[in-house]
C-alpha cells in the first residue's frame, strides 16, 4: 500500500465513519477500486487496515467530546456532581455489549461472506431507501431539541440496550453503524442531534474494541507479513492521522446539519452510489 492509497482510505474513513452512509462499505469499495483487493493475502491485510484506521475516528470523538468523556471519568471516580456522567457511561456499556459478543462470534463468517462489493451494494441501497422513507419523520423531531436535557437522563437503560442490538445490524458492511444507532436513539426518544452524540460516544468502545481485535488478529498471524502487506508502519500511521482530522471535520458538520433536521441527502447519496456501481457491474464497465 502506498502513502497516497493510505491517505485516500483515511479520508474515506474519516468522512464516512460518523455519517449514516457506512464507512466500512465505502472502504471496501474504495479498496476494490484502488486495486487493493486483487491479491488475497493483501486483501486480508487491507480489510484489517480498514478497521484499524478507525482509531483516527476515535481520536476525533475524544477530542471533540473531551468534556463529556471527562464527566464520565469523574462520575466513575465517585464525584457527586458527575452522577450523570456515571449513568451515561453505564448506558454506553450496556449498548456496547451485544456487538462485543456477536462481533467476536461472527467476525470470520462476516469477513468471508460479506466483505465483498455485492453485499455492500445491497446494504447501501437498502439503507438509502430506508433513510428516504424516514427522512420526513426525522425532520419533524428537531423540536425535541429545545425541551431535551443535556445529560441523557431521559434515555432509559432498556433503550440503550435496544440501540445496542440495533448496532449489531451494522455488522453487515454497507449498513452503517451510525445510521442504525442514530435512528435507534431517535426511535427511543432522543432528538436527532442528541442521538448522534450518543452514537459518537458509543463508537468509542465499539470502534476501539474492533480496532484492537483486528490489530491483534493481524499481528498474531505474523507481525512482519501483516505490516509488510500494508507497505510498512508509515501508511498505517498516515491513514490514522488523516482519518482523525477528516472525522473531526465531518462530525462538526453533521451535528450542525442534524440540528436543521433531515436525512434525505444521505439516503440519496447511498442510493446513487449503489445504483452507479451496480450499473457498472451489470454493463461490464466494472468487474468484481
Amino acid at each position: 500500500m502506498t502513502i497516497l492509497q493510505a491517505i485516500v482510505l483515511g479520508l474515506v474513513e474519516g468522512i464516512t465513519e460518523y455519517l449514516p452512509v457506512s464507512s466500512t462499505g465505502h472502504l471496501i469499495l474504495a479498496s476494490w477500486l484502488l486495486g487493493l483487493a486483487e491479491d488475497p493475502a493483501r486483501k486480508a491485510a487491507v480489510d484489517s487496515f480498514n478497521i484499524i484506521i478507525q482509531g483516527g475516528a476515535i481520536l476525533a470523538v475524544l477530542g471533540l467530546y473531551r468534556a463529556r468523556v471527562a464527566l464520565m471519568l469523574r462520575g466513575l471516580a465517585g464525584a457527586p456532581e458527575a452522577r450523570a456522567g456515571r449513568e451515561l457511561f453505564v448506558k454506553l456499556v450496556i449498548a456496547f455489549l451485544p456487538a462485543a459478543v456477536l462481533g467476536v462470534l461472527l467476525d470470520d463468517w462476516i469477513e468471508e461472506r460479506l466483505f465483498h462489493p455485492t453485499p455492500v451494494l445491497l446494504a447501501l441501497g437498502g439503507g438509502g431507501l430506508i433513510l428516504l422513507v424516514l427522512s420526513r419523520w426525522i425532520g419533524t423531531l428537531t423540536a425535541r431539541e429545545a425541551n431535551e436535557r443535556d445529560d441523557f437522563s431521559n434515555f432509559p437503560y432498556r433503550a440503550a440496550l435496544a440501540v445496542g442490538f440495533m448496532q449489531c445490524l451494522a455488522m453487515w458492511p454497507g449498513t452503517s453503524r451510525s445510521m442504525v444507532t442514530i435512528l435507534g436513539g431517535i426511535l427511543f426518544g432522543l432528538s436527532p442531534r442528541r442521538a448522534a452524540e450518543f452514537s459518537f460516544l458509543l463508537g468509542l468502545p465499539t470502534l476501539g474494541g474492533a480496532c484492537v481485535y483486528k490489530l491483534a488478529k493481524g499481528l498474531k498471524a505474523g507481525p512482519e507479513a501483516f505490516i509488510d502487506a500494508l507497505g510498512g508502519p508509515l501508511p498505517i500511521a498516515v491513514g490514522i492521522a488523516v482519518a482523525a482530522v477528516s472525522a473531526a471535520l465531518a462530525i462538526k458538520w453533521l451535528v450542525g446539519y442534524l440540528s436543521r433536521g433531515g436525512f434525505a441527502v444521505f439516503g440519496w447519496w447511498r442510493v446513487v452510489v449503489a445504483a452507479l456501481l451496480a450499473a457498472g457491474i451489470a454493463t461490464g464497465h466494472v468487474t468484481l
